[in-house]
C-alpha cells in the first residue's frame, strides 16, 4: 500500500509536469515571509496596497495563535495582522475602509490602522470559509458549507442583515458590481444566483455533470461570462480526475464550452484588463484561459507556480497574480497494522510539519 500511495504521488506529479506549457507568464517573485500554521485563501486589496493571508494555530512546546497577517501589496513586507482570528479568508470594502474574515466571530478591522473594530457572530452551525464583498450595496457575504449558506453583514457597521439559502455547500463567490452574486457550489455543480437587492437565490446554473466539484468561480462582467473551475468531472466522476474549466452565460447559464485544467482547481479570477481567467491548483500549476471572444476561449498556457500553491487573487494595478504555498517535511510513517499512511483532511494522504520559514508568497506576471 506504501508503495501504491509513492506511486500515485509520482503520478501525479509526472501529470503535472506534462501539462506545462511555454506562454507569456511567469513566476516573477518568490518572497519567503515565513511564518507557522495553515491557510487557504489569499485576498489582495489593490486600492489598499494590502495583500490579506489568515494564517491557522499551531499547537505544541511554542504555541502559534490564529491570526490574518497583513503584507505590502507592493514589497511583500509585513505591515501587521489582526490577532486571535481564526479565518479561512479575508475580504474589504473599499468605500468605507473595512476590512472582514471568514471567522467565526467574524472579525471587522479599520483597513488603515488594521484596528479591530468589532466582532460579529454568526450562528451556532456556521463554519465560516468563502467570502466576499460586494461593492453594489456594500454587504459582505460569508459562506458557510455545513449550513449552505451565506451570512449577510453590512459592510458600514458589521450588523447582521440576514442569511441565504444556496441549496448547496458553497466555495467562490463572485459579483458583477450591478446587484448579481454569483455562487459555485461544490456539491451540487451549480452556480447560485443572488438578486444583492432582495437577498433570494433567484436561479441555479446546472453544469449538467453532476461529476464535478468546482471550487473556483471568475466572472467576465463585461462580457457576462463565468468561469467554474472544477477540480473533476465526470458522469460518474472518472478516475484519475480530469480537472476542467466549464464556461457558461452569466445571464441564463448556457454552457459555452470546457476546457482541462491542468490540476484540480481551487481558485479562479478573471482580468479583464487582459481577458483571460486564472486557475490554481494544488499539485503546483496555474492554467491560464485566454478570452479571444465571447464565445471563443483557449488553453493560452499551464504555468508551473509550487506545490501547494491551491488559490489566488489578483492585483488589478500590476496585472500580477498572487498564490502562496510551503514546504513540507516527510508525511508519517505508515502503522504497521494498516500499512498506509496516515490520511489527512479530506481523506488525502497527510503530509509533514511545515518546513520553518518555507511559508512563500508566489507573485506571477508577464
Amino acid at each position: 500500500m506504501r508503495r501504491n500511495y509513492f506511486k500515485f504521488g509520482v503520478l501525479y506529479a509526472m501529470i503535472a509536469a506534462a501539462a506545462v506549457t511555454q506562454g507569456p507568464y511567469q513566476v516573477l517573485k518568490t518572497a519567503k515571509v515565513g511564518g507557522l500554521g495553515g491557510f487557504d485563501y489569499i485576498f489582495a486589496d489593490d486600492a489598499g496596497r494590502r495583500l490579506y493571508i489568515p494564517r491557522g494555530a499551531v499547537e505544541g512546546a511554542t504555541p502559534t495563535p490564529a491570526r490574518v497577517t497583513v503584507f505590502d501589496l507592493d514589497t511583500l513586507a509585513p505591515v501587521g495582522e489582526i490577532p486571535n482570528t481564526r479565518a479561512n479568508g479575508a475580504a474589504v470594502d473599499p468605500k468605507s475602509g473595512h476590512g472582514f474574515s471568514s471567522s467565526k466571530p467574524v472579525a471587522m478591522w479599520d483597513t488603515k490602522t488594521l484596528a479591530l473594530i468589532k466582532t460579529i457572530e454568526v450562528a451556532e452551525k456556521c463554519r465560516p470559509d468563502g467570502i466576499l464583498a460586494d461593492p453594489f450595496n456594500q454587504r459582505i457575504y460569508v459562506l458557510s458549507h455545513p449550513t449552505m449558506d451565506a451570512t449577510v453583514i453590512d459592510a458600514k457597521n458589521g450588523a447582521v442583515l440576514g442569511t441565504i439559502d444556496l441549496g448547496g455547500a458553497p466555495e467562490q463567490a463572485v459579483t458583477d458590481g450591478k446587484g448579481h452574486v454569483y455562487v459555485v457550489i461544490q456539491d451540487k455543480a451549480n452556480v447560485a444566483v443572488i438578486n444583492a437587492k432582495t437577498m433570494k437565490v433567484t436561479a441555479h446554473y446546472d453544469f449538467g455533470d453532476k461529476g464535478s466539484r468546482c471550487n473556483g468561480l471568475a466572472l467576465d462582467t463585461k462580457n457576462h461570462v463565468l468561469f467554474a473551475a472544477c477540480g473533476q468531472s465526470g458522469i460518474p466522476a472518472v478516475t484519475p480526475p480530469r480537472p476542467m474549466m466549464v464556461i457558461l452565460s452569466a445571464k441564463d447559464g448556457k454552457i459555452l464550452t470546457s476546457l482541462p485544467l491542468a490540476g484540480g482547481s481551487d481558485g479562479a479570477v478573471f482580468n479583464p484588463a487582459t481577458m483571460e481567467a486564472f486557475s490554481s491548483h494544488g499539485n503546483g500549476t496555474m492554467t491560464i484561459v485566454k478570452e479571444n471572444s465571447p464565445t471563443s476561449f483557449v488553453v493560452e498556457q499551464n504555468l508551473q507556480t509550487m506545490a501547494g500553491a491551491k488559490t489566488l487573487t489578483l492585483d488589478s494595478k500590476t496585472n500580477h497574480i498572487l498564490t502562496m504555498a510551503a514546504e513540507y517535511g516527510p508525511p508519517p510513517a505508515a502503522s504497521p497494522a494498516e500499512g498506509a499512511p496516515p490520511q489527512g483532511k479530506g481523506g488525502r494522504p497527510a503530509r509533514g510539519p511545515m518546513v520553518p520559514d518555507s511559508f512563500s508568497i508566489i507573485v506571477v506576471g508577464k
